[in-house]
């Protein structure tokens, strides 16, 4: 019965299920409680997954892919080729650091070259799934420290081509015995390897054309089409192919299917079908992301561990040091603030998903022996496992005090007696609020949690503060006790609203003020009591709704006056709805019924006449009437 699919599936679902709430409850990441589920159901702990664990790693490995499609989807063509100079640079140097180091190092420790190289081709990449899922949950994609991650990490996805290439060189054709060579040619080669280093080079560069071609004129008119039949299901398939289709395509050539999903999803950033695209592929990608988590928690043989326990734990800190050094160095070399290297030291350190890849290559080549192998994927598993724990020790423990110290260095007392503003966040739209209220002669305490936009913006002569909005600490630092109103720009909805939950509880007396994505973060913020949300697609949609009625001819104070009118009446039905039970029809019923009563409302409004239909504001009329006046 346990080698039933239904069976795992069960076991899988449960583990995930149990699991992933405790450790959120705890305060942890889900990718902790994943990988925990992983170890509590594979083969050395409980035994519910037993041998069929690596083929679930290998399923669940294109949830790294699909992850690698939805960050393309974000990055637009100009704006990744503005990223190349980060990600040749900082990912270039932390591969050829971190290889050259732990080469000498294995070197000095009596492996021969062969091994040592291929070791440190290993320990040079980090996961890509841990890192991007970390900073996604924690909303830090947009700080300088997600920039610099995601530029490290998609250059060593490239970089593994590069590996995987080189590998078949270390190995002595002679010590290659035919079984391994038959595996090796089925499981790791690609169709171009009979051909001269050339041709392979040029198709690889045309099949990266192609995926750009085919995104542009194939795709796109493809799921236009399919949008047409109006099918839900079919759209889903539909997403399913692309990235399926151009992985395929990608491991035909030897590129890895990460990179080919990312590239695609590029490509695809600036068609209709992002946002649909999106919404489509983003429960398969966290299921699958999951699964694999939890493929990793199960792989790690405990067996091995206790064989050889000095060894591996020995290997275990030697690499997450390494790597952390070289990670700091590198953010020092491109000018990070201290809690950007942190962050970056921390979030990186652990070895990769595709170190399992290269590992088992190199074994089936008869470069590593069987210890080999054995010892460096329980240390690659532990490393990618325990990786959740130190980023939890490096936010609670240590950047805390890196914080302190930075806002310390501002005359904090002075800004606590006479700021009755605070300001949290200050990208473009908190900074376009900053902006105003300065200009009008009300200063604000601002707060970022950005370093490096902090230190910016003091050189522009904003007086911004570093820190974690969300910790309690720094916002007593700040005045909160006597401030009469809190900004929140944040533009996390995951971050935001339980911000709003800990102010409403701890400060009732703070009048919260809060930006709103869309309507939906704004139907939740109301839930909570918050009555001064502001949605910050509402008043520019409208006022573009009013040019274009007032390029039509239609009078300009009437337009203006008609919008205003909207914007109320539409924040008057948002607020109605929230009183409404959470039923999806009778809430789709409800909708529909304020839509009309407020067109109904507008047109009334228009009738009995309040909404003025004067002349005023329409300056070109005005001094057409006063012209011919005067001639008169």
């Amino acid at each position: 019965m346990s080698g039933s699919i239904l069976f795992n599936a069960i076991v899988l679902l449960a583990g995930a299920v149990i699991c992933v709430p405790i450790a959120k409850r705890l305060g942890l990441s889900s990718v902790l409680g994943y990988l925990l589920a992983g170890i509590l159901i594979g083969p050395y702990v409980l035994g519910f997954i037993g041998n069929e664990g690596e083929d679930i790693m290998h399923f669940a490995e294109f949830g790294v892919v699909m992850m690698l499609f939805l960050i393309g989807l974000e990055i637009e063509p100009k704006n990744f080729w503005q990223m190349r100079k980060t990600i040749v640079g900082m990912g270039g140097a932390q591969v050829i650091l971190t290889m050259l180091l732990s080469y000498f190092i294995l070197i000095l420790l009596g492996l021969n070259w062969q091994v040592a190289l291929t070791i440190s081709m290993a320990i040079a990449l980090s996961s890509t799934a841990i890192a991007l899922q970390t900073l996604k949950e924690k909303g830090l994609m947009d700080t300088t420290y997600g920039v610099s991650s995601f530029s490290i990490l998609l250059f060593q996805d490239i970089i593994v081509i590069v590996m995987l290439a080189v590998i078949p060189l270390l190995a002595k054709t002679d010590d290659i015995p035919p079984a391994a060579t038959s595996v090796t040619t089925e499981a790791h080669r690609s169709l171009l390897d009979s051909l001269p280093i050339g041709l392979q080079a040029l198709a690889v560069f045309s099949s990266v054309i192609l995926v750009v071609i085919l995104g542009r004129y194939v795709i796109v008119p493809m799921l236009r089409l399919v949008a047409k039949a109006r099918v839900r299901e079919l759209l889903t398939a539909s997403s399913l192919f692309i990235v399926v289709s151009i992985s395929f395509l990608m491991e035909l050539v030897g590129l890895s299917p990460a990179l080919g999903a990312f590239l695609a999803g590029v490509v695809l950033a600036t068609s209709e079908f992002k946002h649909e695209l999106e919404s489509t592929l983003e429960p398969f990608k966290g299921l699958l992301l999951g699964l694999f988590f939890m493929a990793v928690g199960a792989s790690i043989n405990f067996v091995v561990l206790s064989t050889y326990p000095l060894t591996i734990t020995g290997l275990l800190l030697g690499t997450i040091l390494l790597k952390a050094i070289v990670l700091f160095i590198v953010g020092s070399i491109f000018n990070l603030k201290l809690d950007q290297k942190l962050l970056l030291t921390v979030g990186l350190a652990q070895v990769g998903e595709f170190a399992f890849v290269l590992l088992s290559f190199a074994f089936d080549l008869n470069i590593l022996n069987t210890e080999q192998l054995d010892m460096m994927l329980v240390v690659t598993a532990l490393s990618m496992t325990i990786a959740p724990i130190l980023g939890i020790i490096n936010e609670r423990l240590i950047l805390p005090k890196v914080g302190t110290k930075e806002a310390e260095k501002r005359p904090i007392d002075h800004i606590a007696k006479t700021h009755k503003v605070i300001l949290v966040g200050f990208g473009h739209f908190g900074s376009t609020v900053g902006r105003f209220l300065r200009a009008s002669g009300v200063e604000a305490t601002i707060l970022d949690h950005d370093s490096n936009r902090v230190d910016l913006l003091r050189k522009m002569g904003f007086e911004v503060y570093y820190g974690d909005a969300t910790r309690i600490d720094l916002l007593e630092s700040a005045g909160i006790t006597e401030a009469k109103i809190l900004i929140c720009s944040i533009d996390n909805p995951d971050v935001a609203i339980p911000f709003a939950k800990t102010l409403i509880k701890k400060y009732p007396h703070l009048k919260l003020m809060f930006r709103a994505k869309n309507r939906y973060d704004a139907y939740e913020l109301l839930e909570l009591g918050i009555q001064n949300v502001y949605r910050e697609s509402l008043d520019t949609s409208v006022k573009m709704a009013a040019d274009v009625l007032a390029n039509m001819g239609h009078r300009k104070y009437t337009v203006h006056r008609q919008s205003q009118k909207f914007i109320q009446y539409d924040e008057e039905m948002l607020r109605k709805l929230t009183e409404k039970p959470k039923d999806t029809k009778e809430y789709i019923f409800k909708v529909r019924e304020e839509i009309k009563k407020q067109e109904e409302q507008l047109e009334e409004d228009l009738k009995r006449g309040i909404i003025d239909d004067s002349r005023q504001w329409n300056s070109e009329e005005m001094r057409l009437a006063a012209k011919k006046n005067g001639e008169a």
